[in-house]
């Protein structure tokens, strides 16, 4: 039997879908056009607005904004939606704008972390397990992969690309695509290293974390160009799931990558 419960001074549009075991807290604004999946939590004074679809288990913590209008210039009030996976936390004031017709969508994935005023823009993809600290910027049509850190008051140029656990230190800007497994800091934004502890923390085993340094030497620290670097990786390593994951990465930049 459902347990939904709704304070009296939220606003509940009857168009929206409220699944079973959902708190909603004091003056909350749920829109119509809204979905909010089983168990989640939205605490007080949280917009959630029209094209939202909020999966299981959410925590949209106080002040939070999820769901409006992009801002972008270009928008012309199409129809888009936001989505937002299971078991990911939105903190304090963070703010999630829906998709324009370029992709009809953002989507931040499950058990991610969206610390306090952090901004994801129209037409990102996040995937699961990010963790974005205190007021990281999105700029549109972002792209991070799973397992991604991203430091507090890192602003992301549009269209980049932040590789599946890298990670990359707080109050630097990120203007390049970052690959997988990088370890990223500086002014400009330079590889300081492979993720080796993040990887470590992930259960990569040993054999494959030195492999992949010896690839990041190869790639970053020799004096080859990026196009030999390539050419020297798939010549003297095997392709492994780790390996080909960073070298299709790059080879699918289109904004060049951050080294």
């Amino acid at each position: 039997m459902s347990t939904t419960e709704v304070h009296s001074t939220a606003i509940v549009s009857p168009g929206a879908q409220l699944g079973s075991d959902v708190k909603v807290g004091p003056y909350v604004i749920i829109e119509e056009n809204t979905e909010i999946g089983d168990g989640t939590l939205i605490g007080s004074h949280a917009l959630v607005a029209s094209g939202a679809r909020i999966g299981k288990n959410v925590r949209i913590h106080h002040g939070a904004v999820v769901g409006t209008i992009p801002q972008d210039l270009k928008f012309g009030g199409e129809d888009s939606l936001l989505y937002v996976g299971d078991n990911t936390t939105i903190r304090e004031y963070a703010t999630l704008n829906r998709g324009t017709e370029w992709r009809g969508f953002t989507k931040v994935g499950a058990d991610c972390l969206l610390m306090a005023y952090s901004h994801v823009a129209h037409d990102c993809l996040i995937g699961d397990h990010v963790i974005m600290a205190n007021s990281v910027n999105l700029a549109g049509h972002v792209e991070i992969n799973e397992w991604a850190i991203i430091g507090g008051v890192v602003p992301v140029h549009q269209f980049v690309k932040i590789g599946a656990h890298a990670m990359i230190g707080g109050g630097y800007r990120v203007p390049m695509d970052v690959c997988p497994y990088a370890l990223c800091a500086g002014y400009p934004l330079k590889v300081a290293g492979l993720n080796r502890v993040g990887l470590e923390r992930r259960d990569f085993s040993p054999e494959t974390v030195a492999e992949l340094e010896r690839v990041f030497r190869v790639l970053f620290r020799s004096k080859l160009n990026t196009t030999q670097a390539l050419v020297k990786i798939k010549a003297e390593f095997e392709m492994t799931p780790e390996i080909a994951l960073l070298v299709d990465f790059v080879e699918s930049s289109e904004r060049g990558i951050c080294k």
